[in-house]
C-alpha cells in the first residue's frame, strides 16, 4: 500500500488497523475496489507486472483490473480459491517448488514446520532469523530475551548464557531442515569485542541501561559471532544492509512498525565488512551472501569483495531493486568484476505466495536475455549460454543454499 498511500489513499481506507483502535475499513469488498481503482498507480512497476502475471495465469483472469472490472474479478477469485485445487499444497505442487523457506526468530517453537513435517511435507523449511534477541535495540528486547530463556532450556542472564542459548537454537532448527540465517542490519558495519566487553554491554542491556553505542558495537560483534556459528555448523549466512526501517513517524504512531515507510540508505560494504572477512572469509566453510540496498556499491565494493573472498556470494537485487531494470543494471556492474558463479542466483523474497511464478519467470527472462545479448556481442558462445541459463535459473541458488549438500551435523 505504500503506492496507494503516496498518491494520497488513505491507510484507513485500505482497513489497515491503527494502533488506537480507530475505525478503519473492514469491509473486503470495498478495500478491493478502492485497490482496482488505483491499480493504473502500478504500471510500469514490478508490483503490476507481477499482479497482472499472477491475475491471469494463476487465477485465469482474463480481463483488465480497473474499477469497473474489480467486483467480478472479486467474484471469479474468490470462487477460483474455494476450488481444491487453489489450496496452498495444491498450489506448491502445482508451482513444482521443490524448497520454501520461511523466516523465523530464534525464539519459534516451530510448531507448524513440526506438523507439515509430520504431514510430510519437509520441503518447507525454516530460516533462523535472530534479530530480535542480537539487536539490543530492537522492540521488546527484554522480553524477547525472556522467552529465549524459556525455548532453549538456558537460563540467559549472562553473555556466555546468551551465545550457548543461540547455538542451541540453530541446532534446533538444522534439525527441522534449515539451512541458512538471516540477519537485517542498518550497517555493514562489524567489530570484534573482547569477551569482557561483550559482557559488559550485555550486562547493561539486561538492566535496561544500553546506549545506541552499545547497541550498534554489539550488533557488528555479534555478526561476526554468527559468522563463527555458521563455520561451526554450517548454515549459509544471509546479511540484509541498508534500510532505514519506519521512517514515518506518523505512521509508526497511528499504524505500528512496518507499515511501508522502510527507505534505502547508504552503505560502506568494504570498510564494515572488513572485520568478519578477516576473521572468517578465507574460510570456505562459510557461505556468506549479501544483499543491498545501495545499488552504487555493486560494481564498486560488492562485486570486489565477492570476486576475491571465498566466503562470499553475491545475493540477487532485492526489495526496491527486484525488477526488470534492476535486474539488468546488477548483471551488468557485478558480473564482469565477481563472475556468475560468485553469485547466489535468485531467492524471490515473496510474502505473497501466489507470486512465486511470476517472479522467477521474471528473473529467467531477464538473465536470458542478458544472456543472448553475450553471446551476440561475441562474449561468449551459445554453449556456454545454455549452461548459463540453467545456472542462472536453478543451479546457482541450489549450490548457494547447500540444498545439494549433505547436511553437516
Amino acid at each position: 500500500f505504500r503506492m496507494l498511500y503516496s498518491q494520497g489513499v488513505t491507510m484507513e481506507d485500505l482497513g489497515v488497523p491503527t494502533q488506537d483502535g480507530a475505525a478503519v475499513e473492514t469491509d473486503h469488498r470495498r478495500i478491493w475496489q478502492r485497490f482496482a481503482d488505483h491499480f493504473y498507480l502500478f504500471r510500469g512497476t514490478p508490483t503490476g507486472l507481477w499482479l497482472t502475471d499472477e491475475l491471469i495465469n494463476v487465477f485465469g483472469v482474463d480481463e483488465p483490473l480497473n474499477g469497473d472490472s474489480a467486483q467480478r474479478i472479486y467474484d471469479h477469485l474468490e470462487s477460483q480459491l474455494a476450488r481444491p485445487e487453489f489450496a496452498p499444497r495444491a498450489l506448491l505442487k502445482q508451482f513444482n517448488i521443490e524448497v520454501l523457506c520461511t523466516t523465523d526468530a530464534a525464539t519459534d517453537q516451530l510448531d507448524d514446520h513440526r506438523r507439515l513435517h509430520a504431514d510430510g511435507l519437509d520441503l518447507i523449511r525454516p530460516t533462523f532469523r535472530p534479530d530480535a534477541v542480537v539487536n539490543l535495540n530492537a522492540a521488546g528486547w527484554r522480553a524477547n530475551i525472556d522467552k529465549l530463556s524459556q525455548v532453549s532450556g538456558v537460563e540467559v542472564g549472562s553473555y556466555a548464557a546468551f551465545i550457548q542459548a543461540l547455538e542451541s537454537r540453530r541446532a534446533f532448527f538444522k534439525q527441522l531442515g534449515a539451512t541458512a540465517t538471516d540477519h537485517a542490519a542498518v550497517t555493514a558495519h562489524t567489530e570484534r569485542l573482547s569477551q569482557q566487553e561483550a559482557e559488559t554491554i550485555f550486562d547493561r542491556a539486561l538492566e535496561g541501561a544500553s546506549s545506541e553505542d552499545d547497541a550498534a558495537r554489539f550488533t557488528a560483534h555479534m555478526l561476526i559471532e554468527m559468522a563463527r556459528m555458521s563455520v561451526e555448523d554450517g548454515l549459509v549466512m544471509q546479511l540484509h544492509v541498508g534500510s532505514i526501517r519506519n521512517h514515518n513517524d506518523r505512521i509508526a504512531q497511528r499504524f505500528g512498525l512496518d507499515k511501508g515507510a522502510d527507505i534505502p540508505t547508504t552503505t560502506d560494504w568494504t570498510n564494515g565488512l572488513r572485520a568478519l572477512l578477516n576473521a572468517y572469509g578465507n574460510d570456505r566453510r562459510l557461505q556468506l551472501i549479501l544483499f543491498t540496498l545501495d545499488e552504487s556499491t555493486y560494481s564498486r565494493e560488492l562485486a570486489p569483495l565477492a570476486g576475491h573472498y571465498p566466503a562470499l556470494l553475491l545475493g540477487p537485487p532485492w526489495w526496491f531493486f527486484d525488477s526488470v531494470n534492476g535486474m539488468r543494471r546488477y548483471l551488468d556492474l557485478v558480473i564482469e568484476t565477481a563472475g556468475v558463479y560468485n553469485t547466489a542466483g535468485f531467492n524471490d523474497d515473496t510474502r505473497a505466495f501466489a507470486s512465486i511464478p511470476s517472479r522467477h519467470d521474471v528473473w529467467r527472462r531477464v538473465t536470458c536475455n542478458w544472456t543472448a545479448g553475450q553471446v551476440a556481442q561475441g562474449l561468449i558462445s551459445e554453449d556456454d549460454a545454455h549452461e548459463l541459463a540453467q545456472d542462472f535459473a536453478y543451479r546457482l541458488a541450489k549450490r548457494a543454499y547447500r540444498l545439494d549438500e549433505e547436511p553437516r551435523t
